[in-house]
C-alpha cells in the first residue's frame, strides 16, 4: 500500500498540472461582466458538451479495458501481488466517479440558462467560472486515470514479456513463504 502511494504521485501530479493549465488559460481573461459571462456560457456550452461526451466515452472504454487487463493478468502464469489488483480497483473507482460527475455536468449544461428570463444576471459569471473549473477538473482527472492505467499496463507488460522480476510480481522467495 505504501509503495502504491509513491506510484500514484506521478499520475496525480500530471492530472493536477493539466487541470491548472487548462483552468489557468481561461482565468487569464480576468474579470468579466454579467453580459460577457452570458455570451461566453452560450459559446462554450457546445465545446464543453463535446468534452463531456468524450470523457464519458473514454471512461466507459477504460472500464472495459480494465476487465481485459484482469483477464490478461490472470492468464499470464505469473503470480501478482495484491498491490497490482489494488491499482486496478483505484483506477476503476476513479473512472466511475469521473463517469458520474461528467454525466451530471453534461445534464446541467443542457439546461438553457442563458435563455431563461428568471435567472438573475449576476449569476452568469459564477456559472461560467464553475463550468470552466469543473471541466478543467474532469479533464485533469481523466489524465490522472490514463496515467495510472499506463503505469499498470506497463507493469503487466514488464512482468509478462520482459522480466519476471518486477515489484508487482511475486518472486520465488515470496512464493515459498
Amino acid at each position: 500500500m505504501k509503495e502504491y502511494k509513491k506510484n500514484i504521485r506521478g499520475p496525480l501530479l500530471g492530472g493536477i498540472i493539466a487541470a491548472v493549465v487548462i483552468a489557468g488559460g481561461v482565468f487569464l481573461l480576468g474579470k468579466i461582466s454579467n453580459y460577457e459571462a452570458k455570451i461566453l456560457i452560450a459559446m462554450s456550452v457546445e465545446g464543453i458538451n463535446i468534452l463531456c461526451n468524450t470523457i464519458v466515452l473514454a471512461s466507459a472504454t477504460i472500464l472495459g479495458l480494465l476487465l481485459t487487463l484482469l483477464g490478461i493478468s490472470s492468464g499470464s502464469g505469473s503470480k501478482l501481488k495484491s498491490q497490482y489488483y489494488y491499482q486496478i480497483v483505484v483506477i476503476a473507482k476513479l473512472i466511475t466517479v469521473l463517469f458520474v460527475a461528467t454525466l451530471l455536468l453534461f445534464q446541467m449544461l443542457n439546461i438553457p440558462l442563458t435563455q431563461a428570463d428568471n435567472v438573475p444576471a449576476h449569476w452568469f459569471p459564477y456559472i461560467y467560472w464553475s463550468t470552466i473549473l469543473l471541466s478543467s477538473l474532469l479533464s485533469g482527472t481523466l489524465i490522472t486515470a490514463i496515467l495510472m492505467l499506463y503505469k499498470t499496463v506497463l507493469g503487466i507488460i514488464w512482468i509478462m514479456g520482459i522480466s519476471k522480476k518486477h515489484p508487482l510480481a511475486v518472486n520465488e522467495k515470496e512464493n515459498e513463504e
